[in-house]
């Protein structure tokens, strides 16, 4: 345990208080901001004197650091105070929780590198608690060398920390910057930290002020100690940028003899393409007088086809005027069979309308029909009425038995031809003959209903009349319909041998446009082997200039391979394109093509050369000529 001293100054003192602040109850707004103010300055300070004493003692060492290492602990005690400064509290079952590990999970979501940290620290089966996950992604984090890159990530996403810190806390103001950029300098260490033996969760994190408190006489030294730390650090950048530069020129090397191999290469292939450059000129020497020979044949082939083709056309252009003199005789005829069509068109229109007329007069035959259904009725009602007047007859004429009964069968008798009647007028359509044979019954039955019935009889009659005149009428008229849909079946049958005699002339015309199409088509193929044979020359010619066009690539590529030479990082001082000078920011770059060193924006873009099989950084210069080459060469 280290032993607490008392602060021998005031900036101590309230760096002491800043840490128990929290005893008191704050009154007014003013008082709480300079207090958060004054936390805020007190633990950047802290973080300052930190990084230094680890910074100093780091260098004294001269070896990796250990997680037991007291400036180390001290730094992340600190780191944490930082860390925790402004937390807001998280309700949960348990209570209130106060954790900084919740905005370092937001880095694994930000920046895609931190996830095998975040992977590790959760594979970790020792750790329990948010605070034990925090203090292993810190050690994880200094270990990479890059704390400060991701504390820089979180401190660009300020709307994402809102979620987790007071508008006032160090993490959202200008300090949280200031503090890492302090950090950028612990990338000069290197720490090789255990976390399977400790237990980062009941650690507690108080300050240890007896490392950074000095003698009074030490305090006039101060200013010369700042500057032996800024000669310090630069000194360690200067030995990274060392590092840095010994790697390179370690790749430089490799990729030298990479290059001496592939001259090497090139060198046996260049011998290669010449003894190809002789046989293919050779190859083409036999390929022109093929050339000549083939386009003397095309030549005759093409006399031979256009002769042919005029003759075809000829013949064609006869036929032609022959079929055109058939299609105008056909159209007339198609013209002339319109016109009957539309006159039948007529004549089927006036029968329909005769149809109708038909259908509303059976439509009044069905009125009659149930009219006289109702005189029947009628009828009926009567001779009930004559049933009663029996009645009281017979009351009033009981001696005369004899003629009651004589008067009850004529009843039963009428009773039956009037149902013989109902039947013979529901049947009246149906049954013409039945209608006859029961008008002379009912003529009979008239006779002798005359005698009772007089008047009625003869309303009767004139009813029966009627009856047979529209019957009559109905029947002259049904002949009359038959007569006409003879008529029109005739004249049906006549435009049917019509229609075929046009299909088969139709017929014809489809077997004429059949020898048209297929004497367009032989047409066609004639054109289009016309159109081959020319597309085969000027394939042909293409070819040859490709050729001619590889040629000339290999002999600049040769030239290339003997005029440019490799220019040493020591003899270019200034880039050779904007002629700016180089630095330890600005770069030197060898372009792969010309050789020659420019910097990054002047040779940013990449290509593929027949000397290199995958994409190199090329000039701006050769980059543009080598795209023209393409474009030119490509078909």
């Amino acid at each position: 345990m280290h032993a607490r001293q008392l602060p021998s100054s005031p900036k101590m003192a309230s760096i002491s208080m800043a840490t128990f602040t929290g005893d008191y109850d704050v009154r007014s707004c003013s008082a709480v901001k300079c207090h958060t103010m004054e936390e805020r300055s007190n633990l950047m300070n802290m973080m300052k004197l930190s990084i230094k004493v680890l910074i100093q003692s780091a260098l004294s060492l001269g070896r990796t650091l250990d997680s037991d290492f007291p400036p180390l602990q001290q730094f992340f005690v600190v780191m944490e105070h930082c860390l925790k400064h402004g937390l807001k509290a998280k309700k949960s079952f348990i209570g209130q929780n106060k954790s900084f590990f919740g905005p370092l999970e937001l880095v694994e979501k930000l920046c895609p590198e931190a996830s095998d940290i975040a992977t590790s620290v959760k594979n970790l089966p020792e750790l329990k608690t948010a605070v034990g996950r925090g203090r292993a992604w810190l050690y994880l984090a200094l270990m990479q060398k890059k704390l400060a890159d991701y504390l820089k990530v979180l401190l660009d996403h300020k709307h994402l920390l809102s979620e987790f810190y007071e508008p006032d806390a160090l993490m959202m103001e200008e300090e949280g910057a200031v503090i890492v950029g302090l950090l950028v300098g612990l990338n000069v260490l290197d720490a090789n930290l255990c976390l399977k033996g400790e237990d980062l969760d009941s650690q507690v994190g108080v300050i240890d002020f007896s490392l950074y408190l000095k003698d009074i006489q030490n305090s006039d030294d101060s200013k010369q100690d700042a500057g032996i730390t800024a000669v310090l650090d630069q000194k360690h950048y200067v030995e990274e940028l060392n590092r840095h530069l010994s790697c390179t020129v370690g790749d430089l090397q490799s990729k030298i003899d990479c290059l001496e191999k592939t001259n090497s290469k090139l060198q046996e292939e260049l011998a290669a393409a010449t003894d190809r450059i002789g046989s293919l000129q050779k190859e083409q020497q036999q390929l022109k007088h093929q050339n000549e020979l083939i386009r003397e044949r095309s030549e005759k082939s093409v006399e031979v086809t256009i002769q042919d083709t005029k003759i075809e056309l000829d013949t064609y252009k006869q036929s032609r005027q022959g079929l055109d003199e058939m299609y105008s005789d056909v159209w007339k005829q198609l013209k002339e069979e319109k016109k009957i069509r539309m006159e039948l068109e007529k004549e089927l229109e006036l029968q329909i309308g005769m149809k109708t007329e038909m259908e509303i007069a059976m439509k009044l035959l069905e009125k009659d029909t149930h009219e006289k259904q109702d005189t029947l009725v009628a009828l009926r009602q009567q001779l009930e009425e004559v049933k009663a007047i029996n009645l009281q007859m017979f009351h009033k004429s009981q001696n005369s038995e004899s003629s009651l009964q004589q008067k009850k069968e004529t009843i039963s008798s009428f009773e039956g031809k009037t149902n013989q009647m109902m039947s013979t007028m529901k049947q009246m359509e149906e049954r013409l003959q039945h209608a006859e044979q029961a008008r002379q019954v009912a003529e009979e039955k008239n006779i002798k209903m005359k005698q009772e019935f007089g008047g009625r009889i003869e309303t009767l009659q004139q009813q029966l009349s009627q009856l047979d005149n529209q019957c009559s009428i109905l029947e002259k008229e049904l002949k009359s319909e038959k007569e006409q849909r003879q008529t029109l079946q005739r004249e049906l049958h006549q435009e049917k041998d019509t229609t075929s005699l046009l299909k088969t002339e139709l017929q014809q015309m489809e077997g004429l446009k059949k020898e048209l199409r297929k004497l367009q088509d032989e047409k066609q193929q004639l054109e289009k082997v016309c159109e081959e044979q020319e597309q085969a020359l000027q394939e042909m010619g293409q070819h040859l200039s490709q050729s001619k066009l590889k040629m000339e690539d290999i002999k600049e590529v040769n030239k290339a391979l003997k005029g440019h030479t490799w220019l040493k990082d020591d003899e270019a001082t200034h880039c050779k394109q904007c002629e700016k000078e180089f630095s330890i920011s600005r770069r030197k770059h060898h372009c792969r093509n010309c050789g020659d060193i420019f910097c990054n924006t002047c040779s940013s873009n990449e290509l593929a050369l027949p000397s290199y099989p995958k994409p190199v950084r090329v000039c701006d210069t050769c980059h543009t000529l080598l795209l023209q080459r393409c474009s030119s060469t490509a078909p």
